[in-house]
């Protein structure tokens, strides 16, 4: 009994140590960043950013996925896989022959392009990376809105207001001081016209 005794405290013990162990492993995820929102127009491609980062160094098992829930569904639609340095696009519609990797997971970088979009493809796009160990993680989301073709402005909205009142605040100064010239000279026109040695000196 005493021998059966201590070994039963010695195999507790061992279980004990190791799940000790286990608590010790920092358990660290994979951080994904996307966009919240963007506007594509009908008919042109669309390249969905996603970058990450991970403390664990990039390794042949790391993989992406991304997923499509489109606008009212309730489900998702897995679309594309890459992994070991090969792409998997799905083949089912919608997005059959349309689907590009344009990321680099050496620079945490998995975005894709997806060409010729159309309003059918409003929803949100869901960006999941994988990185073992790091495979905890929450996947980026990005909503993106499709809209008629030349509706976007050229250039972003507050960009164009930014350009237009730095440009009128830094001439307004120089604005007011060519007004007030003319005004002064307007008036020394009016005031010394008919002198003819005052109208010779102002080069009247």
């Amino acid at each position: 009994m005493g021998a059966r005794g201590g070994g039963r405290r010695k195999m507790a013990v061992g279980w004990l140590l190791a799940a000790a162990a286990l608590a010790a492993v920092e358990v660290s995820a994979v951080e994904v960043s996307t966009p919240e929102e963007m506007f594509v127009e009908n008919g042109t491609d669309a390249k969905l950013p996603c970058t990450f980062t991970s403390v664990e160094v990039i390794s042949s098992a790391a993989s992406v996925s991304w997923s499509f829930q489109p606008e009212g569904a309730a489900t998702r639609i897995s679309f594309f896989y890459y992994f070991n340095g090969r792409s998997y696009p799905g083949k089912d519609l919608p997005f059959k022959d349309r689907i590009t990797w344009t990321g680099d997971l050496n620079k945490k970088d998995a975005s894709i392009s997806i060409s010729n979009m159309q309003f059918r493809d409003n929803g949100t796009y869901i960006c999941d990376v994988k990185n073992p160990p790091d495979i905890v993680v929450k996947p980026g989301e990005i909503r993106v809105r499709v809209v008629e073709k030349d509706s976007l402005p050229a250039f972003p909205i507050a960009m164009v207001a930014g350009i237009v009142i730095g440009t009128v605040t830094g001439l307004t100064p120089l604005i007011s001081i060519v007004v007030c010239l003319v005004i002064r000279k307007n008036n020394s026109k009016k005031r010394y016209s008919g002198d003819p040695d005052i109208d010779a000196r102002l080069g009247m």
